[in-house]
């Protein structure tokens, strides 16, 4: 949705039309994507997995962009390479997986690295420190007084609530917004959407943030409990804030008064010492007679 107010703002004024096809789309709305995709007058479509749907047709299918290629199956990248016959893909990806790297290494694949920051872009300030309600206080509230947003991210869904009580007694005054995987979609867009829009001063979500969201105003993310996360999660989460020219801050909170086990602090001070500003993985697809 978020691309797709992007790529709407951008063509506006053009011939090219631009539309959306998601599991929160309305039925009616769906329809007439659908419609308009296999009749070739929508002539660029952002979506999700449901632009694989076997109902999904296009008219002339040129070019596919897969971004965050490691979100997706073998099975259907397949599907989607499929859905025209002479078609361009180019997948991207903050943490590229193995086989697509192998493939780029044979040379199935073309390989690209975007190893430069955007202009003016800081590298985002990590601190690895156990759950201190002092702490979290002092960094939400430093974050509001420079007109900015916060993400908190818990582990699981059932951890939501307690850090949402949490959250509510050390910063009162600041707004929170909540998404997560057991809320109805539309529910979930909208309080992802209001957030990215610059409304609410905290969203505390599970790592379903961690993919593609831009919120230039969001400078500061809090994840609780680290240590249950991956290392690929992590860079993905970190990578949420300092998208504008303002300092990034991550916090990875562990719990209080617990030790971690040596391998998972290995793990999180790997994520402390790679810098990933900028960094990016581009695969380009060719036609090949194998």
């Amino acid at each position: 949705r978020q691309h797709f107010e992007t790529f709407s703002r951008r063509f506006e004024g053009t011939e090219v039309s631009v539309a959306l096809l998601s599991r929160v789309v309305g039925d009616a709305q769906s329809r007439k994507v659908k419609a308009g995709l296999a009749d070739g007058s929508f002539r660029i479509v952002l979506g999700t997995h449901a632009i694989a749907a076997k109902d999904v047709t296009f008219a002339d299918l040129g070019l596919l962009i897969i971004d965050e290629e490691h979100r997706f199956g073998v099975k259907l990248k397949q599907t989607l390479r499929g859905l025209g016959q002479k078609l361009h893909v180019l997948s991207m990806s903050a943490t590229p997986i193995p086989r697509t790297l192998a493939a780029a290494m044979v040379g199935v694949q073309e390989a690209s690295l975007l190893s430069t920051p955007p202009a003016r872009r800081r590298p985002v300030r990590t601190e690895l420190a156990p759950f201190d309600r002092a702490s979290l206080k002092t960094a939400l509230t430093r974050e509001h007084r420079r007109a900015g947003q916060s993400f908190c991210v818990a582990p699981r869904i059932e951890d939501i609530e307690p850090i949402l009580a949490e959250l509510r007694k050390l910063v009162p005054d600041l707004s929170v917004l909540v998404a997560h995987g057991d809320m109805n979609p539309s529910e979930m867009d909208e309080a992802i959407v209001t957030f990215a829009t610059g409304d609410g001063d905290i969203l505390l979500s599970t790592n379903i943030i961690e993919n593609g969201l831009d919120v230039p105003r969001a400078n500061t993310i809090v994840v609780f409990r680290a240590d249950r996360f991956g290392m690929a999660q992590l860079h993905q989460l970190r990578g949420r804030v300092g998208r504008g020219r303002l300092q990034g801050l991550a916090y990875l909170l562990t719990e209080a008064g617990k030790d971690i086990s040596p391998e998972t602090r290995s793990r999180l001070s790997t994520v402390l010492a790679f810098d990933r500003l900028g960094s990016g993985f581009a695969i380009s697809a060719r036609d090949l007679d194998l």
